[in-house]
């Protein structure tokens, strides 16, 4: 079961080292960068020389080995033609003591062949990790330098964020400046405006929703029909008074009286006529003047 707390403290160190990375200069992370890199290639670089030097000893003690091996050969064919020149010449004795001499030097060399083997053996592998070791000795120096011709680039980048994230500071801090309170702004003004619209749209709309323009005009053509009854009423007694009037003229005529002597009643009956007459062009006029004025509301 894995242990909460070292799994807790490295869970703390990670949110810690992505705070240290995300608050670190940019300009510092590429030189430490670059310094790893440098450290990588030097690293790779000796281990690539290590395996390149154990192949040249192995080949060194592999050339020796075949020297020892060429010398041994040579030391048992003299030995065997030394024992038969002797045992030619009748000394068995000393022809016993060149095959006694050949046969361990023989041993030597057969030693000295399986060493050889050995070595060949070892020799080809160290071949191959040194040719493998040099392909990536030369990897690593090639990445190295691509690393450093990027420096400058990234440098330039970083100065580049820098000034961008300095002109992103200043235009935020613009934004945030309050304008003056002794004086109005536009948007303020603009927001008078609009609320004195939308008043104005409310109030009509309300009024229309609650049936007012309707009973207005409801109203409107009450009054025009009362006018108009009101009208038809004074044209009517006019007619009337008209036909009172001119029947009185001509039983006055009729009456063979003088026509320049003017009795009183009937004089009296002409100035009430005159008068009823004025009072029914006054009444014209007034209603005439009402809905001259009703259709003027109206409209």
């Amino acid at each position: 079961m894995a242990n909460p707390f070292s799994k807790g403290w490295k869970h703390l160190m990670a949110s810690f080292d992505q705070k240290i990375d995300e608050k670190a200069d940019p300009k510092v992370q590429i030189k430490q960068a670059v310094e790893t890199a440098k450290k990588r290639h030097h690293e790779i670089t000796e281990s690539a020389s290590e395996i390149i030097g154990n192949q040249r000893q192995l080949e060194l003690r592999l050339n020796r080995l075949l020297k020892s091996q060429e010398d041994l050969q040579t030391q048992v064919r003299r030995a065997l033609q030394l024992a038969d020149q002797a045992e030619a010449d009748g000394d068995s004795g000393k022809a016993q003591e060149y095959n006694n001499a050949a046969e361990v030097v023989a041993a030597q060399l057969v030693s000295t062949d399986q060493e050889i083997e050995q070595v060949k053996t070892q020799h080809e592998s160290a071949t191959q990790a040194a040719q493998q070791a040099q392909e990536q000795q030369k990897q690593s120096e090639a990445r190295l330098r691509e690393q450093l011709a990027e420096v400058d680039q990234l440098m330039a980048q970083a100065d580049q964020a820098t000034m961008q994230e300095m002109n992103a500071e200043t235009l935020s801090s613009m934004d945030n400046l309050t304008p003056d309170g002794n004086s109005p702004t536009l948007d303020s003004v603009r927001a008078k405006i609009e609320k004195r619209y939308s008043n104005a749209l409310g109030a009509q709309e309300l009024y229309q929703a609650s049936g007012g323009s309707r009973i207005q005009e409801a109203l409107e053509s009450t009054e025009d029909v009362r006018a108009k009854s009101r009208l038809d009423e004074i044209r009517a007694s006019m007619s009337q008074d008209k036909q009172l009037t001119s029947g009185d003229e001509k039983t006055s005529q009729s009456s063979g009286g003088n026509n320049d002597v003017v009795e009183p009643e009937v004089a009296g009956d002409s100035a009430d006529n005159k008068a009823s007459g004025d009072v029914h062009d006054a009444e014209i006029e007034q209603v005439l003047d009402e809905a001259k004025k009703a259709v003027d509301d109206k409209k």
